[in-house]
């Protein structure tokens, strides 16, 4: 590998990894991408060699997340293991199918991912943050008058419903959603073992949408779950021959602080901008995956 080739695949992995930190995704959606057209591997390499670097990518951003208590652990490690299950599945379907039909699969899996974060963006209004700033400037000028006593007691009377709501440490995990936690891993594990990625795309929405989680602790747990249902799918595409493992580590290098960094910045980065603009690469990448394998055959 070349210094350029080597500063390249650093730098996409420390994208990656902010990426992955930040979303709960393994990031597979990238770099299989990258590793097929940029670094000029087979379809079933790039996807074999993408879901060796979800492991270590994930595993950084899940510890940062644990750390940071942005995550649900049991729930990560229900859907973790429900996943490891499957995920060898996808990688013998893998192994049988044409490189055409793994990559056009890929470019599917990615386009909807892009769709469903585009649309999730553009559905939160821009005028959301109005009334809260109108609300907060309203209770201002009311302390402003109000009695000392009085403002003093408002604010321990508005933190109350804020401690009780889903998003916080009174959210609640029951054994049904452990079981609801260990379904979403078994769909996710197919899609990442057929395709290298780390079935992020797959979890996140549906732990916001049928488990009920904020995605403050949806891309933590995710990351959790990532981490373990890769493993199997690395070992069979290992025995398989078909790691290309300079590479992976090369991006590794990158993908690791990035996936700290990410974790991190979860509080902090305004999500609806970064949907948009990860939605409108990840739209790209689809089609250019797809117009590659056209011009390929």
């Amino acid at each position: 590998m070349s210094v350029e080739a080597f500063a390249i695949a650093v730098v996409v992995g420390l994208l990656v990894g902010v990426l992955s930190g930040l979303l709960g995704i393994g990031g597979g959606t990238i770099m299989v991408p990258i590793f097929r057209l940029g670094f000029g591997l087979s379809a079933i390499e790039a996807t074999a060699t993408s879901l060796f670097t979800i492991i270590p990518t994930s595993l950084s951003g899940c510890v940062t997340h644990i750390k940071n208590k942005t995550c649900i652990v049991p729930l990560g490690l229900a859907a973790g293991i429900g996943g490891a299950i499957t995920s060898p599945l996808g990688v013998w379907l893998a192994s049988i199918s044409p490189a055409w039909l793994i990559m056009v699969a890929a470019a599917a899996i990615i386009g909807y991912s892009a769709v469903n974060m585009l649309r999730k963006a553009f559905s939160k209004p821009k005028a959301a943050s109005q009334p809260t700033s109108q609300a907060a400037s309203q209770s201002t000028s009311r302390d402003a008058v109000q009695p000392t006593s009085q403002a003093a007691a408002q604010p321990a009377s508005q933190d109350a419903p804020r401690s009780a709501a889903p998003g916080d440490s009174a959210f609640k995990i029951s054994r049904k959603h452990l079981l609801m936690g260990a379904a979403i891993g078994l769909g996710a594990g197919v899609a990442s073992g057929y395709v290298g990625v780390g079935g992020g795309f797959i979890m996140v929405p549906l732990f916001l949408s049928v488990i009920g989680i904020p995605m403050k602790r949806a891309s933590g747990t995710s990351l959790i779950a990532v981490t373990i249902l890769a493993i199997p799918g690395v070992i069979e595409q290992a025995l398989l021959g078909n790691v290309h493992f300079m590479i992976g580590i090369v991006m590794a290098v990158g993908s690791i602080p990035g996936a700290v960094l990410g974790a991190q910045l979860v509080k902090r980065v305004p999500e609806r901008t970064l949907r948009i603009m990860f939605g409108a690469f990840l739209l790209l990448m689809a089609v250019v995956l797809v117009v590659n394998e056209v011009l390929a055959a």
